[in-house]
């Protein structure tokens, strides 16, 4: 079961002055993210020591994650491309998603199977809308691409369980983390109700050892550990807008957080520079993928 937790302590600044962070991983020692409008994809260690690894033509690489032999994806949202980072520092075309959808494409996990998820896309939003329903599609190891859900409410944060066998994905305006399970082919169904979350927005998300996820929520400003059917067992608030979470440090148990002033979607990246990382300690450490340490499948 998981452990009571009604709480967390307060967490540190790591490191300051991103423009805005998201899609943070751990890899090799180090939290990797994305620097959006830079174009950069940055590693900081645990002392706030930070370091570009990669600088990505589009202005907005929106999430990464790693191939099995260790190549990093980017998604290129706007441009609706999968890039993939070859061994000579090259960027190449993994998959090219614009097939499927012309609306931007978000969020990446890639399985200890190899299948690669990505969410967005999906039919054009209503007028005055941001977004409109979006899609999950799936990249199997030899290439195809195809959909595997929709009508997904904002897709956000996806995980999938240490067993390969559970995607789970936020559903920002639908409040609700939801679950898929995973055929052998890497398709989705039995489409449920993960965890009702109330009044939260869910965003960016990771898996404990205990079953949990944890969940960044930007209106209210908050990471939020949360059991499956809703119980919220641990909680981390913060003055500015959460964005995304992961899992790591040397033994997993370190919650990293991606949080930045929030002023709406016109304004969303600024030269105002309010991304932080932060870090405070969880009860429970990583599990499943992204795996808070890629470098182990």
């Amino acid at each position: 079961m998981p452990s009571p937790q009604s709480v967390t302590g307060k967490a540190k600044v790591i490191t300051e002055g991103l423009a805005f962070g998201e899609s943070p991983r751990w890899r090799e020692g180090r939290l990797w993210l994305c620097n959006w409008g830079t174009g950069e994809i940055v590693a900081v260690d645990e002392d706030g020591n930070s370091e570009v690894m990669l600088t990505v033509p589009a202005m907005l690489p929106y999430s990464i994650d790693w191939l099995p032999d260790g190549r990093l994806l980017v998604v290129s949202g706007r441009e609706g491309l999968l890039l993939r980072q070859e061994a000579d520092g090259t960027l190449a075309t993994h998959a090219d998603l614009r097939p499927l959808s012309k609306n931007p494409w978000n969020e990446i996990v890639v399985d200890g199977r190899g299948n690669i998820y990505v969410n967005g896309g999906g039919p054009a939003p209503a007028p005055g809308e941001h977004f409109g329903p979006g899609t999950i599609v799936l990249i199997t190891p030899d290439g195809m691409v195809r959909q595997v859900a929709e009508d997904i409410a904002f897709a956000n944060g996806m995980a999938v369980t240490p067993d390969n066998q559970t995607l789970i994905v936020a559903e920002s305006h639908a409040r609700r983390l939801t679950a898929f399970d995973i055929a052998a082919d890497g398709s989705l169904f039995k489409r449920r109700v993960w965890a009702d979350l109330g009044s939260d927005y869910p965003d960016g998300i990771c898996l404990d050892t205990e079953g949990c996820v944890w969940y960044a929520d930007v209106p209210n400003r908050h990471c939020v550990r949360v059991h499956e059917g809703g119980a919220k067992i641990g909680r981390v608030e913060v003055d500015r807008g959460c964005f995304a979470c992961m899992l790591g440090g040397a033994e997993g148990r370190t919650l990293f957080i991606a949080a930045a002033e929030w002023r709406g979607f016109e304004h969303m990246v600024s030269d105002a520079r309010t991304g932080q990382v932060l870090g405070v300690a969880a009860s429970a450490p990583g599990a499943g993928w992204p795996s808070y340490n890629s470098g182990t499948r």
